[in-house]
């Protein structure tokens, strides 16, 4: 196995069996249709590329691996692992983290305090809700929306349809759900009507409550 994960790897870095290397070989296969694997063989070599051109390929491959990635093995250094371990757990991690927190949600997470978490699959079909906040056994729903969208047609004419599926989202789940818009401001995103947010905390007030 890490033989296999080494030529893995090392092939996927040089791309030694990308398409421009070895042809097209899922419409050569679909094409063929075998019924063995020596019928895919003896296809692929009169149609694709001949044996000796993947074996040319497979040298290649261990050109690579045996000089230009024993090359690189040696040239590292324990500082160099040292340094690798501590900014992929420190610096990634906390460069991920204020990638998040530039996202809607990740903002409504900070100004709220509380976990938004995706909506699953059938709320968002059901309810129309992208996100939600659990208070107790209760559930706040949030529907994210680009600035300008109310005076879209299409939007208009589903607006009707989606306030009745909020309706029924907060007699199931005791929550209403809050439209949240988005714009983007330069390459990050913000929450185009903030009053939204004291609305939710509101909500959540309320539901702590009962």
């Amino acid at each position: 196995m890490p033989k296999e994960w080494i030529l893995n790897q090392a092939n996927m870095r040089w791309g030694l069996t990308r398409k421009n290397k070895v042809g097209p070989v899922s419409e050569l296969i679909r094409k063929c249709a075998p019924k063995s694997l020596s019928e895919w063989e003896g296809h692929y070599y009169k149609n694709g590329y001949p044996k000796e051109h993947l074996e040319n390929l497979g040298r290649r491959l261990y050109i690579k691996i045996t000089e230009v990635c024993q090359a690189e093995i040696e040239s590292i250094e324990e500082q160099d692992c040292i340094d690798f371990i501590i900014n992929l757990v420190i610096n990634r991690t906390y460069d991920g983290y204020q990638s998040e927190i530039q996202t809607i949600y990740g903002q409504l997470q900070q100004a709220l305090g509380v976990k938004v978490e995706p909506a699953p699959d059938e709320w968002d079909r059901g309810y129309n809700v992208d996100f939600f906040i659990k208070v107790e056994d209760k559930y706040i729903g949030l529907q994210i929306k680009p600035a300008g969208y109310a005076y879209i047609t299409q939007i208009i004419n589903e607006l009707e349809f989606q306030k009745k599926t909020h309706e029924k989202f907060t007699t199931k789940y005791g929550g209403k759900v809050f439209y949240i818009i988005s714009v983007k401001e330069g390459k990050k995103k913000i929450i185009h009507n903030p009053d939204v947010v004291e609305e939710i905390r509101k909500e959540i007030e309320r539901l702590e409550k009962e």
